[in-house]
């Protein structure tokens, strides 16, 4: 048996000692957090599965087709069942589709929400109940193209950078060139970080970055540039001005920190629709190179979660709760 699947008989066997299957509710807050610590732990020494450019880049377009969960959760879905296309917990099923849990069927262990996990199924494993519903068109074809503009997304992700002294600006640049980003220098300055919508409330926060940005550019690849330089501040390529916020791994190779960023704006331009010049970077790459080079496929995914929040509402200040 390989740890792939050890890996799958531990945390099935977590689950059948709760019963989970047979619960409307998985007790997923009676597993001990070492256990769940442990077995995801497992999952990211089994990343080798995602050592080669094809097998990487089938990740990568399934995170971002699967917007039900965040792109972690993805990431654990395709790991244990790589044809999913819609899973839900089977309080879900059974309250808003009327479905029912298949006997025998094999559970998918996820993040919950301030967790430590849950377990659910995809819609291949449930059958209808007694007051079965039909399927909405988001079940039945969860990973239908769509688009819609990015203004918004663009104006949040903009603002909330700035909790990390993250200051944004346009400028006259060459067609070649969308935008870069760099450690602030000079006399101390600070920015105005709003947060909060009935009562805004305004913060002084130490300017730290300057991410310049080419005017020249249509909203949506301004977007997916500001996605890509703060993907390589959140991964930790320019440092940390603390280790409680992100890692600092500043020094990796040049290939591993344009790999990362690449694959954080691909998946978060993915999932609001907007068409990046990632993928085509992308598409290169991985179809030149049979072996990637030793990625942090952890952060990738915490990235592109962190900005994609970033992108759709407010975020409080730093050591805020």
């Amino acid at each position: 048996m390989d740890l792939k699947e050890k890996w799958a008989a531990r945390l099935r066997a977590q689950v059948d000692q709760r019963e989970a299957v047979a619960s409307p509710d998985p007790p997923s807050k009676d597993l001990p957090l070492d256990a769940v610590k442990k077995a995801l732990d497992e999952l990211f020494t089994l990343t080798s599965q995602y050592r080669t450019g094809r097998a990487y880049a089938q990740l990568l377009r399934f995170t971002a087709r699967f917007r039900a969960y965040s792109p972690y959760n993805a990431l654990l879905v395709h790991a244990q069942m790589p044809g999913a296309t819609y899973v839900a917990p089977p309080s879900r099923w059974l309250a808003e589709y009327g479905r029912q849990i298949k006997p025998g069927a094999r559970p998918i262990v996820v993040l919950r929400p301030r967790g430590p996990v849950m377990f659910v199924f995809d819609v291949k494993d449930t059958e209808p109940g007694p007051n079965a519903k039909p399927l909405p068109e988001g079940v039945l074809a969860p990973f239908a193209a769509r688009g819609r503009p990015v203004d918004r997304q663009l104006r949040l992700v903009i603002a909330n950078a700035k909790r990390d002294g993250v200051r944004v600006s346009l400028r006259e640049e060459g067609s070649q060139s969308a935008g870069s980003i760099r450690s602030a220098s000079g006399a101390a300055r600070f920015l105005e970080f709003k947060h909060g919508v009935r009562n805004p409330r305004r913060v002084r926060v130490p300017l730290r970055y300057e991410l310049l940005m080419n005017r020249d550019l249509a909203t949506e690849s301004q977007y997916a540039t500001v996605v890509h330089e703060l993907a390589h501040l959140y991964c930790g390529h320019l440092g940390t001005p603390d280790e409680r916020w992100w890692p600092d791994r500043h020094g990796v190779p040049h290939i591993v920190e344009e790999l990362e960023a690449e694959s954080v704006s691909y998946i978060v331009c993915r999932r609001f629709g907007v068409e990046s010049s990632s993928a085509s970077y992308l598409a290169g790459y991985l179809r030149d190179n049979e072996r990637l080079p030793d990625i942090s496929l952890e952060r990738v995914m915490v990235i592109a979660r962190l900005v994609e929040g970033m992108s759709t509402r407010s975020m409080r200040p730093r050591g805020h709760r």
